[in-house]
């Protein structure tokens, strides 16, 4: 039985809760994480909680964003997001890749999609999960 999510179109990212979701990852850490604003917390028991109004981009690369791959993207996009801020190691994101594809089956999915799909984002996803390099300091002057 899967869940439903409620979410609508905005113009800066794609997408946008209407309501706040839970998803039970069920992995299990040493200690619960959250971003800023806690728009995204995971708890030490692998609670995943979305807070309503997070922005997400949806499904990624070439691809069509269908019903049964919008809450896929959104869980994966959040656990990316963890482990972009390091709040998450990058170990994690095999796993962000696995729920991915379990979620979109269990959304009804076909599996020669939801394969593709996890194919694609394993080979080419790992640019989304690495921490952004912090930017050269800049010297200015002034006359």
């Amino acid at each position: 039985m899967h869940a439903t999510i409620r979410y609508r179109k905005i113009d800066q990212y794609k997408y946008q809760l209407m309501e706040k979701y839970v998803h039970e990852t069920r992995w299990k850490l040493d200690r619960g994480v959250a971003t800023s604003g806690r728009w995204v917390v995971l708890s030490k028991t692998g609670r995943l909680t979305l807070k309503k109004g997070y922005a997400w981009d949806g499904p990624s690369g070439p691809t069509i964003d269908t019903p049964n791959f919008m809450r896929g993207s959104l869980v994966h996009d959040a656990c990316y997001q963890l482990i972009r801020e390091r709040l998450l190691p990058a170990s994690r994101r095999k796993p962000a890749d696995v729920l991915l594809w379990l979620i979109c089956l269990d959304d009804g999915m076909s599996r020669a999609r939801a394969d593709y799909v996890y194919h694609a984002v394993r080979v080419f996803g790992g640019a989304a999960a690495h921490p952004p390099r912090k930017p050269a300091r800049v010297i200015l002057t002034a006359p």
